[in-house]
Formats: structure tokens, sequence, C-alpha cells
């Protein structure tokens, strides 16, 4: 009997271990046959189609195919900027493409650098006689400036375009932790350092808004200058003066409004949209759909077009999004994950190192070690080169500090040289509860930080003073970078975020270009003359992408139907509305998040994962009692 149990369980563990070798054959095979992509490469006579579903981005972040299966919603898109202009320049030489179409229905918009990098990227199609065309329900300030740029601008009958400006309100918690009784222990350095100030005051201080004032001002007049520039009959001024009298003009219909003042040439809906690309690029045989046409897609684009690969390489690593401790990213810089990819371009011998920066900064021991893996690459006698994305300030300009040349663009912002730290205590929480700390210390520190019971003299002392040797060791190292003294640094520095065109008359910047022209000026510096070629590190393709695309929705096709996708004007102000109330909530967690001596910008534009400011899992009822449990 004995005997027979056995080879029963043996004959059942035989059974079980076939199923689950069919089930991984089966899944394998799903995934080989999900991925694969049959018309990689090949360009179809038509339209470049580029469906900007979602942010443009430096570094996208990868998707966790098993949080979207296990997702409500599917996840936010980013496009990476490089990757979108690169495409649209290559539509202006190849023969096959007969017009470039931006689909921007869904389009939630990027920094101005790079819309200004693939404006500058369509006019180079328009300059080769190709039309280009937008199509949109809702404009806004991104959207218009890529509107600016093309041929014929459409809008959907029910949607508009709105020029918002750069600007608007951020919470203050002060008197909020003042009556729950927490103490915000503030660290820092620097007048216009004010990332503390929302956890300190009930309003933001006079240098703060100083220094706001004059980095909005300017954003805004590139903004002006470049939708001027690009599209001289629209009547910015107009729209911008007295908004309700403009939309009153039309009756309130903000698509004409629009068409009036030259923000858009024409009004149709997708279908009538796509039925005048199909005039210009042709019908597209593989559909009858209505609104269909010819197109080919930005991964085919790029695919038959490949980067050049001869020659000695100049290394290109991007440090993109907050800077934090550890591994993390693509799309968020993690410090010791940047730092091993410079180190194996520096084990690969490459002739020369472009760090491309596009971040508000973080944490200083993720900074240090972005900088010091850069300063390693540099002693063996190499060129470091920065190129600025649309940000580079607080951290982001320490890892900056080892360049023998920094490239940044007049929309840049950059600076912010200053540190802090923020520390919560409950002692004064608790003791309305009657709960009180006590014990017995046998040095000032012991037991030191006590968020419960509170700090010491000795250690709020320590706390600034380690601060203080933070701030002098990063204008120390600016002043050696930049050729300055420590105290023309510490004029310039004190937290004070500036634009790229007031940074280069300061010297924080050497001169005006993107990151083809850091990139060229790297190998010039290396002496290649025109045999080199530049190889990004860290920035592989996502073996998950296409599965995730098709999982996730239609990824390529020219129209959807008659629908309008996007947003009228009351979609575009809800949707603004939740991302302002997410973004409140994530400066609140912060206070209760923040690890370390951190180099934050507050000024700089909220940088969020695909989730958003605050995780999708969690609602801000949870985000509140989180900090309020603490």
């Amino acid at each position: 009997m004995l005997f027979a149990r056995k080879v029963w369980h043996l004959l059942v563990a035989i059974k079980d271990g076939l199923v689950l070798l069919f089930m991984l054959l089966f899944f394998l095979g799903l995934y080989a046959v999900l991925t694969t992509r049959p018309s990689a490469g090949v360009v179809r006579d038509g339209a470049l189609l580029v469906k900007l579903d979602g942010s443009v981005v430096e570094e996208p972040e990868p998707i966790d195919p098993l949080a979207l299966l296990s997702s409500r919603t599917e996840p936010a898109r980013q496009h990476r900027a490089r990757d979108v202009a690169r495409a649209i320049r290559a539509a202006a030489t190849d023969d096959r493409i007969k017009a470039v179409v931006l689909d921007l229905s869904s389009f939630s918009g990027g920094g101005l650098v790079h819309m200004e990098e693939i404006g500058a990227a369509m006019d180079t199609v328009r300059a080769a006689k190709k039309p280009v065309l937008t199509y949109a329900v809702g404009y806004v300030d991104d959207g218009v400036l890529l509107a600016a740029h093309a041929s014929e601008a459409w809008v959907d009958p029910l949607g508009g375009a709105f020029v918002m400006g750069p600007g608007g309100n951020r919470l203050y918690f002060g008197p909020l932790l003042e009556r729950l009784k927490v103490t915000a222990h503030v660290y820092k350095v620097g007048t216009y350092k004010d990332f503390v100030e929302p956890y300190i005051r009930d309003s933001a201080s006079e240098p703060s808004k100083e220094a706001r004032r004059a980095l909005y001002a300017s954003l805004w007049d590139n903004w002006k200058a470049d939708v001027a520039k690009a599209r001289p009959k629209a009547d910015i001024t107009r729209v911008i003066a007295d908004p309700v009298a403009w939309l009153k003009s039309a009756n309130g219909d903000a698509a004409q409004a629009s068409l009036a003042a030259g923000l858009v040439d024409r009004i149709g809906t997708k279908v009538a949209f796509g039925d005048r690309v199909r005039e210009l690029a042709g019908a597209d045989t593989a559909s009858n759909r209505p609104g269909s046409f010819a197109h080919t897609n930005v991964a085919a684009m790029l695919a038959a077009h490949p980067e050049a690969s001869a020659g000695k390489s100049v290394a290109v690593v991007t440090v993109a999004g907050n800077i934090v401790d550890g591994k993390a990213g693509p799309g968020i810089a993690g410090g010791d994950r940047i730092a091993r990819l410079i180190d194996k371009a520096n084990a690969d011998d490459a002739a020369a190192l472009v760090l491309r920066v596009d971040s508000p900064g973080g944490s200083v021991m993720a900074s240090e070690a972005i900088r010091t893996a850069a300063e390693r690459f540099k002693a063996k006698q190499r060129p470091v080169v920065v190129s600025m994305a649309n940000l580079a300030a607080s951290g982001g300009y320490w890892v900056s500090t080892p360049a023998q040349r920094i490239f940044a663009e007049p929309g840049t912002i950059t600076g912010s040289i200053g540190i802090f730290a923020l520390i919560p205590s409950f002692e004064k929480t608790l003791a309305q509860y009657g709960v009180k700390g006590d014990g017995v210390r046998t040095t000032p520190l012991s037991g030191q930080p006590d968020v419960l019971s509170g700090f010491t003299p000795e250690v709020e002392a320590m706390m600034q003073a380690g601060i203080e040797n933070g701030y002098a060791r990063f204008i120390g190292l600016v002043a050696k970078s930049r050729n300055k003294t420590p105290e023309q640094i510490d004029a310039i520095a004190q937290g004070r975020v500036w634009d790229g065109g007031t940074a280069r008359q300061n010297g924080l910047v050497d001169q005006f270009g993107g990151l083809d022209d850091a990139v060229a000026y790297a190998a010039q510096a290396a002496k290649l003359g025109d045999n080199w070629h530049p190889q990004f590190y860290g920035s592989s393709a996502n073996p998950y992408a296409t599965l995730i695309e098709r999982l996730s929705g239609d990824e390529e096709n020219g129209s959807d139907g008659d629908g309008a996708p996007g947003s009228d004007l009351f979609g575009i102000m809800a949707e603004r509305q939740k991302v302002q109330v997410a973004q409140g909530f994530a400066s609140l967690q912060r206070l209760i998040g923040t690890r370390g001596a951190q180099a934050y910008c507050l000024d700089c534009p909220v940088t969020a994962d695909r989730s958003g400011a605050v995780k999708a899992d969690e609602s801000w009822l949870v985000a509140l009692a989180r900090l309020l449990g603490a």
C-alpha cells in the first residue's frame, strides 16, 4: 500500500510538472506573438504619425507589466523627446513620407526646452516643403507652441486653444502643522532656498516671490517669442490680455475664438482631420475606418533611420527626474545606478562624457555619487561636458560641476545652489493627549534625534552646522568649476533659481545649445575629427514595451473614429485641478518622506512618475492619515 501511494504521488508530480511546463510554453509563445513588430523598420508611403498620448520627457520611466495588469487605469505614457524630434527630422529627408502628423488628442505636455526642440524639428520638415499638421480637442500652452510650428493646426469643434502662462499658487502648511502641534525642524542655507517654506509659513516670502517673478517672466517671454516667430499671425496679446472678452467675442465658442486669434487654422472633427491627411499622404489600404490614412509610426521611423555607430564613442549618460539614493530609474535619477553607468563608460574607454541633466535635484549623497563618478572619468584626461535640458537645479547643478563646459537653453531652469534638511517631530502633538517622553541620557546625543519626544539643542545646532558645511562644499565645487571665488558664487547662489539666459550672464552656463551641440563639442574636445558617434548608456529599449502597448490600447492607428478623445475647457480645468490636488498632498508627504540633506528646487516644475504625484493606490485621505499617524 505504501508503494502504491508513492507511485501515485510520483504520477501527480509528473502531471503537475507537465502542466506547469505547458503553461510556461504557452505564455512564452503569447509573449513572442505580442512583442513581434512585423513593421519595425518598414516605412510606408504616407504620413509620419506622431501620437503624443501622454507627456514628453527626457527619459521615460519603465512600465511594470504586473502593475499594469492589476491596475484599474491605463498608465500615462511617456515619450522620449529626443526620439520624437529625431523621427520628425528624419521625415524631412525620407521621400516615402509625404506629411508629418502630430496627434495631440491626449497630450499632457512637457518642458519648454523639449517643446522648442520638437518645434524646431517640425520647422525642418516644413523647410523641406512637406506639410506638418496637428490635431487636438484642447490645446494648452505646450500644445499651442507645437501647433504654432504646424502648417495646419486643427481643433475639434467642441474644443479650443487656451493660453494659461506659467505660475500659480502652491499650498503652505505652516498654520496647519502648528494647529496639529507638529514641529517642522528646518535646517537650510540660502535666502532664496524656499523649498522648506511651505512647512513653516502661511505664504511665500518676498525673496521667494522675487526670484519666482523673474524666472517666470523670462520663461514666459521665451514661450511668447517662440510662438510669435513660428506663427506671426497669432494674436497672443488679445488672448491673454482679456481672455473673457476674447471668448465672449465668439459667443463662448472656444474653437471659433481660437481660429479668430490665429492659434489654429481649421476646425473639424478627427474624422475630417484624417480625411485631410489622406488627401495629402494617401489612403490606408489596411483599414477602411473613417478618417484613416496611410502612415508610419515613430518606432518604425527610428528603426529605419538608426543613429550612427562608426568611430569612437562619446558616452551620453542621462540624469533625469528626482535624484534619489540607490538604483532607481530610468526616469528617476538613482545615484548608484547613474554612477555605475558613468563607470561603465569609463571602463569602455569612451572618448568623452556628456551628462544630459533634466532634474530639479534631490539627495545630496546621490548627487555626490554621480559627481564623483564623473570626476573619475575626468581623471583620465578625457572631456566631461554637461547638456542641460528643462531643469538642472540644486542637485542637478551639483552633478554638473565636473564639466569643462556647460550647455543650456534660454528656457532652462538652473542654479538653486543651496541645501536643506527637513525633519518633523511630534512631541507637542503627543503632549496634548497626555503623552510625554522621559528618561536618562549619558550624552546630549543619547536617543537623538527623537521625533516623539523632541530634539535637544545640541542636535539642532549640529544639524544646522552640517547643512552650513554642505553649502560651503557646494559653492566650493561650483567656484572651482566656474573659475570663480566662493564669495562670487555665494553672491549668485543663496538657493536662487535662474533662467538659462541669466545663468549664462552670471557665469553658471557657458553657451546656448542642445544635446547635439554638447556632444559635438565633446567630440571636438577629444580631438576625434569626424570619426565618432554618440553612445547612450542606460537607454536600452524596454523588452515589454510592445506587449504593454498592445495590452493598454491602440499603439499607432491614425484615427479612433469620430469621437473627441481629448478635453474641452472644462476637461482641461478638471485635469489641472486633479494635478494641483495631487501635488499638494505630495508636498505634504515630503515632510515625512525626506531623507538626509537635500538639494531640491521649489520653483522647478513638479516631476512625478507615471502614476502622478501621489501613488495610484493611495487616496488623499490615506496620505493625510499617513502624515498624522507618522
